[in-house]
């Protein structure tokens, strides 16, 4: 027995012409904006907003980054200015005489260990999980 796939699942449907409802929201919104600008300020007084909110607009509805809507540009713009940042560097690792040392970047701080064995990780990751037990149960009290 066969069954109908659904395909192009990402793909909008055409609802008002050439545009998606999406499309078409944007582009009654900026319209509707620019008007209530006209009539507020003048044409004289508002056309640089009117350009600038019609560029939106327009932005909005054509403009594809990447084959994307504008949109998720904007969206990842707002979030990469108002999220916390994590910032990772890369560490250069040097083996002598049996002893490793990192170094970062700007050579400017040196660590020096040796190599970590199989029971010393186990060790080691088994003491971070107690210590983590307790200062749950800490928070729990």
């Amino acid at each position: 027995m066969q069954f109908k796939v659904p395909q192009f699942l990402d793909i909008e449907d055409k609802i008002f012409g050439p545009f998606t409802f999406r499309e078409f929201a944007y582009l009654a919104g900026g319209a509707g904006l620019c008007y209530v600008i006209f009539k507020l300020m003048g044409l004289l007084f508002g056309a640089i907003p009117i350009l600038i909110i019609a560029g939106f607009s327009g932005a909005l509805i054509f403009y594809r980054p990447n084959n994307k809507p504008f949109v998720y540009m904007i969206e990842s713009g707002f979030k990469y200015f108002t999220q916390n940042k994590l910032y990772i560097w890369k560490k250069k690792k040097q083996v002598a005489n049996g002893k490793s040392k990192i170094v970062n970047e700007d050579n400017s701080q040196m660590i020096y260990g040796n190599k970590l064995t199989g029971s010393k990780l186990r060790d080691l990751a088994w003491s971070l999980d107690v210590l983590d037990l307790r200062k749950n149960q800490e928070h729990q009290l």
